[in-house]
């Protein structure tokens, strides 16, 4: 197996994309090809390169994980791949060719509680006790204006709360950030809602068991994976109804789902859970239990096995 592309955590260091091609000429002793599994649109490119232009013995299969139509060109590629593997039955339906859905798993050896969470807390030398975060890229369809807004009217009661946004700021979001930053300000809480920038994958798993309370108030997600981690670290989530959020929490299990576009839900939810420190040790415990037994990680290595046994045989 080679990875190539993009580095990815706890993965091996990606090969140059010459090399792929070279080891793909020879597929493994008896295998008659070898299989390209591709997520983004410039994988499953040079993954037809490799097909269809050098004519080596290869397979494509493609994982989608969007809930809309995707645009003409990628509708095009993905209707190239010879398997298409969507992470929810929503997805499936936007896809040509869907041979499984295989929801994605969380490492819960990577992703798992603290034994002391307020001296994990101290670790990262934030303030309070009481950490409170978003994770995801700074950006409007992360909802991560909701986020702020929500804070600014949460974090008044709560002396001991800080809360962070964990994410990386593009260059077309500079401006956005700008503008949230000025209502931190005129809120008086600079020092209490703090941009952390992108964290390396390393150092995530850290920081989200030092949590008590992660919120994912997106516009749209296709699956996405921070509520499902912090879960598995056994801490309760608030997440807007999109992406596959629902499936986590189930009916108020590992946290509350609220509507979109209404940050006073998010604020009515975590006082809720925060003045109820018995009832959110109960939700930390489901929530870890709930994303070992239902999103595992051995699950989803066994549904994408099937997909390459189907195609090798």
């Amino acid at each position: 197996m080679l990875l190539a592309g993009r580095a990815l955590p706890g993965c091996m260091p990606p090969v140059p994309l010459r090399r792929a091609f070279r080891r793909s000429r020879s597929p493994a002793p008896g295998h008659k090809f070898v299989l390209w599994h591709v997520r983004r649109n410039n994988e499953i490119r040079a993954a037809l390169i490799a097909r269809d232009i050098l004519k080596l013995p290869v397979r494509i299969i493609f994982t989608s994980a969007a809930q809309r139509r995707h645009s003409a060109v990628p509708r095009w590629l993905i209707d190239q791949a010879d398997a298409v593997i969507a992470t929810t039955e929503e997805a499936a339906a936007f896809v040509p060719n869907a041979h499984a859905v295989v929801h994605h798993g969380v490492d819960a050896e990577r992703f798992r509680p603290s034994e002391d969470r307020a001296a994990a807390w101290q670790l990262g030398q934030y303030p309070g006790k009481l950490g409170i975060a978003t994770i995801g890229r700074v950006r409007p369809e992360k909802g991560t204006d909701l986020f702020v807004e929500a804070m600014i009217g949460l974090l008044p009661h709560y002396p001991d709360a800080t809360a962070l946004i964990v994410g990386k700021v593009t260059a077309s979001q500079r401006s956005f950030q700008g503008e949230l930053k000025r209502q931190i300000d005129a809120a008086g809480l600079t020092k209490r809602i703090i941009f952390t920038g992108e964290i390396a994958s390393g150092q995530l798993p850290q920081l989200v068991r030092s949590l008590s309370l992660l919120v994912a108030p997106a516009r749209y997600e296709g699956y996405g994976m921070t509520p499902l981690e912090a879960m598995a670290s056994g801490v309760p989530v608030i997440a807007s109804d999109t992406g596959f959020f629902p499936a986590f929490i189930g009916a108020n299990e590992a946290g509350i789902l609220v509507d979109q576009l209404d940050p006073g839900q998010i604020i009515s939810s975590a006082r809720s859970m925060i003045d109820s420190p018995g009832e959110m040790d109960r939700m930390s415990s489901r929530a870890r239990q709930r994303a070992i037994n239902l999103f595992g990680l051995e699950s989803e290595i066994d549904g994408i096995h099937r997909v390459y046994e189907e195609l090798w045989t």
